[in-house]
C-alpha cells in the first residue's frame, strides 16, 4: 500500500517518491473533464489518451492552461528529489485512461531505443482504486513500496530506467485515469518548444482584445473508433465520443441522418442536436466533440456539492461562473433559461434518424457498457432538468473564454522565454 510519509531519494534504493494529496480534488475533476471530452483511442488495447499537441490540433488549446501549474510543481519536485535542478525538460505530458481489460507487464519506461531520452517519470492518479475502478494496482518489481493502490491526488515519481521496473494489473471494472509526465536531460526532446511552436501557428491571428473561442474540431474520425476485436474493427466497434454521451443518457440527432441509406462517417463532424429519451434539445452543436464537452460539463458540475448547483442555477444569469471554484464574478448578462419550444418531442422520422446514427456509430453496445461501465447512468430518468443543463452550458462557455484569454496573455511570454510557465497576473 502507499506509505504514510514522503520517502527521500537517499533512503530508498531504487529511489522513488510517493506523495499524497499532491493534486486537489478540483484539479483531478478538471483534468478528468478535459480527458473524457477530448480523448482518442490510445496506444495500447483498451487505453484512451489525451496529449497536449492533440488539444492544440483540435481547437482545444485553452485546455492547456490547467496543466501549466501542475507541470511546474511536478518538475520542481523531480529536480529537487533527484538533485538535478535546472537540468530537466518535460519530454511528454498526457492524460491516460485504462479501461476494463487493459494491463501492462513488467517494463521500464525507457525500454525502447526511441525512449532512451526519458530519465524520470511522474504519474498522478486522478481517481481512486476501489471507488472508481477495480484492478489496476501498480507494482514495483524491487524495493519499497512494492504495490501502490492509486488514490485521487496522489503521485508516484521514479527513475524511468531499469532500476524501477514496474507493472499494472488488469482493470476489472471502471476507468483508471492518470496524468503522466516524462522528464529528460536532453533539451532536444523538450515538449515546451514543440507546443509553443504549434500554438504560435494556430493562434497567429488571435487578439487579446477580441478573444474568439473557436469550437472544438475533430481529428480523423478513425482516432475515435474503438473495437475489442481488431479482426472485425469496423463491423464491431463504436465511436468513443458518442459512447461516452450514451452512457450519460444522451443520444444525438442530425437532420442529415433522416432517410440515410448508407454509411456517412463524416456526419459526426457536422451540426448535431442532443436527445434524451423522447425529447430533442433544439440548440445545435457544431459537432460531436462540442456536444460531448457540454455533456461532460454537466456530468462534472452536477457531481459537485449541492451549493455549487445552487450557484449555477441561481446566479449564472447575473454573472460569470467559474468551472473550478464555483464562484460567480459579475459581468455581462447571460440567460440560461430554457424557453418554450427549446425542448420538443421527437417525431417518428427523427426517432428513426437517431436509431440510424446509433446503429452506424455504436455497433457493439455490449462493448460500450463493458468499457465505460462505471460511468453508466439511468437512461430512463424522468423529468430531466434541461434548464439546469442549459446553465452548465453557460458555465462551459465562460470557462472556455477565461482559459482562452489566459492562454492569449501567456503565449507572448512563453515565446520570449522558450518555456511554458504560469505567468503572474501582474504581468498579464
Amino acid at each position: 500500500m502507499l506509505p504514510s510519509r514522503e520517502m527521500g531519494a537517499k533512503s530508498l534504493k531504487p529511489p522513488r517518491l510517493i506523495l499524497h494529496n499532491f493534486l486537489t480534488s478540483e484539479e483531478c475533476k478538471e483534468l478528468e473533464f478535459i480527458h473524457k471530452s477530448s480523448s482518442t483511442v490510445g496506444y495500447r488495447p483498451n487505453v484512451f489518451s489525451t496529449t497536449l499537441s492533440h488539444l492544440i490540433a483540435t481547437n482545444s488549446s485553452p485546455f492547456l492552461i490547467p496543466f501549466v501549474p501542475i507541470r511546474e510543481k511536478l518538475k520542481e519536485k523531480v529536480e529537487n528529489f533527484f538533485g538535478c535542478e535546472y537540468e530537466l525538460c518535460i519530454e511528454f505530458t498526457g492524460l491516460i485512461s485504462w479501461c476494463r481489460g487493459a494491463c501492462i507487464g513488467w517494463h521500464s519506461d525507457d525500454n525502447r531505443p526511441y525512449l532512451k531520452q526519458r530519465h524520470f517519470t511522474a504519474v498522478c492518479y486522478l481517481n481512486s482504486y476501489g471507488k472508481d475502478f477495480k484492478g489496476g494496482l501498480f507494482h514495483f518489481q524491487d524495493g519499497e513500496p512494492t504495490t501502490l493502490a492509486p488514490m485521487a491526488g496522489d503521485v508516484a515519481i521514479y527513475t524511468a530506467d531499469s532500476c524501477n521496473i514496474h507493472a499494472v494489473d488488469e482493470i476489472i471494472e471502471g476507468e483508471r485515469l492518470t496524468l503522466t509526465l516524462w522528464f529528460s536531460r536532453d533539451s532536444a526532446h523538450d515538449e515546451d518548444a514543440k507546443l509553443i511552436s504549434l500554438l504560435s501557428k494556430t493562434m497567429l491571428h488571435s487578439s487579446i482584445n477580441m478573444p474568439e473561442v473557436k469550437p472544438p474540431m475533430l481529428a480523423s474520425i478513425n482516432m475515435y473508433w474503438f473495437s475489442l476485436d481488431l479482426a472485425s474493427h469496423q463491423q464491431l466497434g463504436f465511436d468513443i465520443c458518442l459512447a461516452r454521451m450514451h452512457v450519460l443518457g444522451f443520444d444525438v440527432y442530425s437532420c442529415q441522418a433522416e432517410g440515410l441509406l448508407s454509411d456517412s462517417t463524416e456526419i459526426l463532424m457536422e451540426p448535431l442536436q442532443l436527445v434524451r429519451g423522447n425529447e430533442l434539445f433544439k440548440q445545435e452543436f457544431v459537432n460531436i466533440l462540442h456536444a460531448l464537452q457540454s455533456d461532460m460539463t454537466a456530468a462534472t458540475l452536477l457531481s459537485m456539492e449541492p451549493k455549487y448547483l445552487n450557484l449555477i442555477r441561481q446566479n449564472t444569469c447575473n454573472g460569470r461562473y467559474s468551472f473550478t471554484t464555483g464562484k460567480v464574478q459579475t459581468c455581462q448578462m447571460f440567460n440560461p433559461e430554457v424557453q418554450p419550444g427549446d425542448v420538443v418531442r421527437l417525431s417518428k422520422s427523427q426517432q428513426e434518424a437517431v436509431r440510424s446514427l446509433e446503429s452506424q456509430f455504436m455497433k457493439d453496445h455490449q462493448a460500450v457498457e463493458m468499457i465505460f461501465s462505471c460511468t453508466t447512468c439511468s437512461r430512463n430518468q424522468q423529468n430531466f432538468d434541461w434548464e439546469r443543463f442549459s446553465a452548465t452550458m453557460v458555465a462551459l462557455k465562460d470557462y472556455s473564454c477565461k482559459l482562452h484569454k489566459e492562454l492569449l496573455m501567456s503565449l507572448s511570454y512563453w515565446r520570449s522565454h522558450g518555456i511554458i510557465y504560469s505567468v503572474p497576473p501582474e504581468c498579464s
